[in-house]
């Protein structure tokens, strides 16, 4: 997840707009919202600065109406943060039908693993030992930093059943609470790189649904002691304090819940509609679950990518230099390094704001000898942020540190739908993929 935040336009709208009405507009294939698609490839060259981009990808999302769907609205949510796709995900104390609680404005988020909520948006009685926090073997209590790109988040390691749709988790699963423990809690050196995104004014959301390649947040690398100790995000914290860097089996990490469902657990596909290139005030697509389980979920990708455990095709290409590409539907925009790009003054930092319209493109290569180039458009940020009631962007890019990796955040998804296959190499099953 890559969630840019820092720029002051930014700030200004959770300010200065008062209310934004989410515009979705069901077309009548069962998906659509918040702009003209038919407008995508002929706007002015004014609207555009000059130049041209690509043609936008037409693709629309299917009804959320069957039992292994859940509308996804991206809009102004909980704090006025432009390109955020978000879910409503219901929680329950493990073996309680009752003692539950749907939380709405979760990021759904392919560039990370597992449920992770922000505390202040629990009821007492889930927060107050509905949801029991995860111990260790010596009996200290098990907390998480789970690090993004622009920041972390802190709080305990706790079990709940989880449901998404009509879907559910067999059994209750852990889940991070994020900010449940004090500031005073989090461990230095070790965590803390960027800023804390700990409450939802800071996060931009109720909290992160990782519904990624991997079944679980980190895998080998937490529960074998020798990496552990250096790269964990566990921590065990004794009495609540003095929290230390730990390994962690991996029944115990923070867990993907689709990987856990009792049906369609085999990996989703995000699915959004086309948005205009000048953007949009808000978008309705659809989260799908399981590939090749149902009538509605077919594998109809034109390519696929066997990607590594975490959803990464690393033998990708841009100018001329090998990166790591992912689709991330949790990142507000493309990202990627490229010095031939404008960069925005202070106003829009961290975003590109070229003079006239771009296109660029990436040759995407994973693990297997699959290869495809696909182009992107990008227009100026602060060309789109001219709009502040617009929430839904396909063409929006910014900097990212490095030249290593190919950020495909949500501006990709508009137009697409995008398959992430869960790895099932633990039991014997798939290989992960992605695929659109």
């Amino acid at each position: 997840m890559r969630t840019m935040q820092s720029a002051v336009k930014l700030r200004g709208w959770v300010q200065a707009v008062v209310a934004v009405a989410l515009v979705s507009v069901i077309a009548a294939c069962g998906g659509g919202g918040g702009g003209d698609s038919s407008s995508s490839g002929n706007n002015s060259s004014t609207t555009l600065n000059g130049g041209s981009l690509p043609a936008s990808p037409t693709q629309q999302p299917i009804a959320a109406t069957a039992a292994n769907t859940v509308p996804i609205t991206v809009g102004r949510g909980v704090n006025g943060v432009i390109n955020i796709p978000t879910v409503s995900v219901t929680v329950c104390a493990p073996g309680s039908t009752t003692n539950c609680q749907t939380i709405s404005n979760i990021q759904v988020d392919t560039g990370s693993f597992g449920l992770r909520l922000v505390s202040s948006v629990l009821n007492s009685s889930l927060l107050n030992g509905g949801l029991p926090i995860s111990t260790l073997a010596s009996g200290a209590q098990l907390a998480e930093c789970a690090t993004f790109a622009d920041g972390y988040t802190w709080g305990t390691v706790r079990t709940a059943t989880v449901q998404i749709g009509g879907e559910t988790t067999a059994a209750g699963i852990p889940i991070q609470i994020i900010g449940d423990k004090a500031s005073s809690t989090v461990p230095s050196p070790g965590c803390g790189s960027g800023s804390a995104e700990n409450t939802v004014s800071d996060l931009g959301a109720n909290g992160i649904l990782g519904i990624g390649t991997a079944p679980n947040d980190c895998g080998a690398t937490c529960q074998n002691a020798a990496t552990a100790a250096n790269y964990s995000n566990y921590f065990a914290c004794p009495g609540g304090t003095s929290c230390a860097r730990t390994a962690v089996p991996l029944n115990q990490q923070v867990a993907n819940p689709v990987a856990n469902f009792t049906a369609d657990n085999n990996g989703v596909i995000v699915q959004m509609p086309p948005v205009s290139n000048t953007g949009a005030a808000s978008a309705t697509g659809t989260l799908v679950f399981g590939i090749g389980t149902q009538s509605n979920n077919a594998l109809a990708a034109t390519q696929t990518f066997t990607t590594d455990a975490f959803g990464n095709m690393n033998n990708s290409v841009f100018n001329g230099t090998t990166v790591q590409a992912f689709f991330d539907s949790g990142s507000n925009a493309y990202f990627f390094a490229d010095n031939s790009l404008a960069q925005c003054g202070s106003n829009f930092a961290g975003f590109y704001c070229p003079s006239s319209a771009q296109t660029r493109s990436i040759t995407l290569g994973g693990v297997s000898s699959t290869r495809a180039s696909v182009s992107i458009g990008i227009l100026s940020a602060s060309t789109l942020f001219s709009n502040s009631s617009n929430y839904a962007f396909n063409d929006l890019a910014g900097q990212i540190g490095g030249s290593s990796s190919f950020d495909l955040g949500l501006p990709f998804f508009y137009g697409r739908h995008v398959y992430y296959g869960i790895d099932q190499t633990l039991s014997g099953g798939q290989t992960p993929y992605v695929g659109f």
